[in-house]
């Protein structure tokens, strides 16, 4: 007898599990899913405009007066005015004794001597290559703190801006540097 019952308890499991693994796959129903969304995300294209922006514009603005994540106040702008307003006014915030004359020379000479001249002199490799003509001496220049950091920030004429490979910290540094070339020519 105890044969028996283990043959019909090992049948029962057997149908048990067959009617179980049939009962779950139904080809007439779907499966329900957990989160739907994560599986079948909603796309959507590129500048268009959506419901999940306020009144369906393609974006939101900023907070007003807000700024940018590491980005700095500077109030002149990049025009000619702008340019003067800074010569005129604008000083450095740093003063005699923390100013790294070192470091600062090391800038200039990354950035600045290829056109400039280690001397500031105009006389760089480009210009006595012929690449660039006109390269200014700093002896021919008025040159304030300001127009030096002005011009590192924003560029004049031919010049590119520097800001996004200097510092703030770094273009009153080489400005400081280059004062101090222009009182040694």
């Amino acid at each position: 007898m105890n044969s028996i019952m283990k043959s019909v308890y090992k049948i029962t499991l057997l149908v048990c599990i067959a009617i179980f693994v049939s009962s779950c796959h139904n080809n007439l129903k779907p499966n329900y899913q957990y989160m739907p969304n994560m599986y079948e995300a909603v796309s959507y294209e590129t500048y268009s405009q959506s419901s999940a922006f306020k009144n369906g514009k393609e974006g939101q603005l900023p907070v007003a007066g807000t700024l940018n994540r590491g980005s700095e106040v500077y109030e002149y702008p990049n025009t000619t005015a702008g340019y003067e307003a800074a010569k005129a006014s604008l000083k450095s915030p740093l003063d005699s004794t923390t100013v790294e004359t070192e470091k600062g020379k090391e800038l200039f000479e990354i950035y600045c001597a290829i056109c400039h001249g280690n001397a500031g002199n105009g006389k760089g490799k480009l210009v006595t290559q012929g690449k660039y003509l006109g390269v200014p001496s700093y002896a021919d220049r008025v040159i304030t703190d300001g127009s030096v950091f002005h011009v590192l920030k924003f560029g004049l004429n031919s010049m590119g801006s520097y800001a996004n490979q200097m510092s703030a910290h770094e273009r009153w540094l080489v400005s400081a540097y280059v004062l101090k070339l222009k009182s040694e020519l």
